[in-house]
């Protein structure tokens, strides 16, 4: 059946027009996950000798034959696609509804979606031809149904807007700033590496606001010019079109909490528009626009997910192989973990703990919640569990084997106890003082969490790149194995996650889902970071 809140509306017509993506087989995704650790672990004599595009690409192109097998097929079915990977993984191809059905022995049908009203064809299941067994791995968008993110930052009403101007870096956990922060997690290098810049990733038509950024620096970072300003990538027919009633809070958030932390690494912003076709929300186009970039972000921060299941188990390990290629070229990608503790990207009734994705993608960082200071606790909107697709990496299965034990079988039965833990480490998430429509708003979520850590590590890369080094790359295994790395996180050691009628998972010494490894000490971090 349909996933939940989708309706079924009948047969497709036989004349629409799909634009379809088929995924070959990769040919090595085992030497790919091998390459990513080489350049990511301490001590491995490959240790931040990052692979070029086309390197990366190499791990997880289609053997000969498997091109060979599928174009003929497509050919002989009067049918031609265009690559659209560097490594030629990923094809797109037309054709109408009825060769589709016939082909993969399918019915594609329309469904709606409750609370949207958005129509989708989609299909229940399908067949890849006998004869490309072994050559095709998937064919989307089919059984993916559409996946609008559920990771949306809270606004606090009216009553709770108790605005606190900077104030020579005070903390005050009812009205979070920038100075604040740089304080708090001890970062206040200002960036001069102009090749070192910071992606942050728009959907669903959230667009920052130039204006509003001027007026946030003006506020909370007088030091900073209120001229500096982001630029902005199309992807799909995304834009940034600037006016009172354009403004996007994920979009204001983002952007004011990396231009406003990172003091001087230039910001990208890349707008997805409503014109993806990925199936994806733009997602998959997103990471191939970053996949094709000769020189990509070498940091990028994404506040958007959703609940696992919402995704195949094929398409997220695809989407995942994809991340992993960034990382062998030394990007950082960077991902809140969800605001519905153990139900999932939101609060939602659950009779079993809900994983996030791509939180839950090993070859990414994923970002939880703190509120409060002095010490800092867990929030308890921060998402975190175990992935229901991915196995525990080895990176982290010290940690992971030692909390399940200390749980002494408390939820057994509601999550993977064998799958990959999420977060990864932690960042204040309530209360943070933005500028939406010229005025001063309260915004909660790992939505604020994403882009303050993201702005450490790019940060941290200016430092590194400025050195004559190399950057971070793909944190986990540095952050997950290495003493000085993990002493320069700060562990939070109580609040938990409530959901699905629970308490949720507590927050402990240690690595923990609810906080991960804590949160970051940038000075710490950068004596750990130059240690190689």
């Amino acid at each position: 059946s349909a996933p939940s809140g989708f309706t079924l509306n009948g047969s497709a017509s036989p004349d629409h027009v799909l634009n379809l993506r088929l995924a070959l087989v990769q040919s090595n995704p085992q030497g790919l996950e091998d390459a990513l650790y080489d350049v990511s672990t301490p001590g491995s004599p490959k240790f931040r000798q990052y692979l070029t595009k086309a390197e990366a690409a190499q791990y997880v192109a289609p053997a000969a034959d498997s091109v060979n097998a599928v174009n003929s097929w497509l050919s002989e079915n009067g049918f031609s696609a265009t690559p659209m990977t560097p490594a030629g993984d990923w094809l797109s191809v037309q054709m109408p509804v009825s060769k589709a059905n016939e082909l993969f022995n399918t019915e594609f049908q329309v469904y709606t979606h409750k609370e949207t009203g958005m129509n989708s064809i989609r299909t229940l299941e399908y067949s890849i031809p006998a004869e490309l067994s072994g050559h095709l791995d998937i064919v989307h968008p089919t059984v993916t149904f559409p996946t609008p993110s559920l990771i949306k930052p809270r606004v606090h009403n009216a009553q709770e807007r108790a605005i606190v101007r900077r104030d020579s870096n005070s903390c005050n956990e009812t009205a979070i700033t920038p100075d604040c922060l740089r304080s708090q997690y001890v970062f206040t290098h200002n960036a001069s590496f102009t090749a070192n810049y910071l992606g942050v990733t728009g959907y669903q038509d959230q667009w920052p606001q130039q204006s509003d950024l001027s007026t946030f620096l003006k506020q909370f970072r007088p030091d900073v010019s209120s001229s500096t300003n982001y630029t902005v990538v199309s992807l799909d027919g995304g834009s940034d079109p600037q006016g009172p009633d354009e403004a996007g809070t994920e979009a204001n958030l983002d952007i004011q909490y990396t231009v406003g932390l990172a003091t001087g690494v230039p910001v990208e912003f890349i707008s997805v528009g409503d014109s993806a076709a990925d199936g994806l929300d733009g997602w998959l186009d997103t990471i191939n626009y970053l996949l094709n970039h000769d020189s990509p972000p070498q940091t990028v921060t994404t506040s958007y997910g959703a609940n696992e299941k919402q995704v195949s188990r094929s398409l997220a390990m695809n989407y995942c192989n994809a991340a992993a290629q960034l990382g062998t070229r030394g990007v950082s990608m960077i991902f809140a973990s969800g605001d519905g503790g153990v139900s999932g990207a939101q609060n939602s009734e659950c009779t079993t703990f809900v994983p996030v994705f791509p939180a839950t993608c090993p070859y990414i960082t994923s970002v939880g919640a703190t509120t409060k200071f002095q010490p800092e606790v867990a929030a308890n909107l921060s998402s975190g569990g175990f992935s229901n697709i991915f196995p525990v990496p080895s990176y982290q299965s010290s940690q992971v084997k030692s909390y399940i034990d200390g749980l002494n079988g408390t939820y057994d039965g509601l999550y993977n106890k064998t799958g990959r833990g999420f977060p990864d480490v932690s960042a204040q998430g309530t209360h943070f003082q933005i500028v939406q429509y010229g005025k001063t708003e309260l915004v909660s979520g790992t939505s604020c969490s994403s882009p303050t850590f993201a702005s450490v590590i790019a940060t941290l890369n200016d430092k590194l790149l400025s050195s004559g080094k190399n950057t971070l790359g793909f944190l986990n295994p540095w952050l997950y194995t290495s003493p000085s790395t993990m002493n320069a996180m700060t562990d939070i050691t109580s609040g938990s996650n409530p959901g699905c009628g629970t308490n949720g998972f507590s927050a402990g010494t240690g690595w923990d889902p609810v906080t991960g490894l804590g949160t970051p000490n940038y000075f710490q971090l950068s004596a750990a970071a130059g240690e190689y």
